[in-house]
C-alpha cells in the first residue's frame, strides 16, 4: 500500500492540486484521498480506481506467483 499512497501523493502534488481539489476532480470523497495518501490497507477498490483513472491507471488482481517473477519479492 505504500506504493500507492506515494504514487498518488506524487501525482496529485505535480499536478498541484490539494486533496480536496483532487476528491472532487475524482468524484470520490475527500476521507477516500486521505486513506490511499495515509497507506490504509481497508481501501474499496472501485475507489481506488476511480482515483487512478485520473492518471491513465487501474489496479487488478495479481497472482503471487506473478509478481515474484517480476522482481517486485
Amino acid at each position: 500500500m505504500n506504493r500507492l499512497a506515494e504514487f498518488v501523493k506524487q501525482r496529485r502534488k505535480e499536478v498541484n492540486l490539494t486533496q480536496e481539489e483532487f476528491a472532487e476532480r475524482a468524484g470520490v470523497a475527500l476521507t477516500v484521498i486521505r486513506k490511499i495518501e495515509q497507506g490504509k490497507t481497508n481501501l474499496n477498490m472501485e475507489k481506488v480506481n476511480q482515483v487512478l483513472a485520473m492518471f491513465g491507471h487501474e489496479l487488478g488482481p495479481v497472482s503471487i506467483k506473478d509478481s515474484t517473477q517480476s522482481g517486485e519479492a
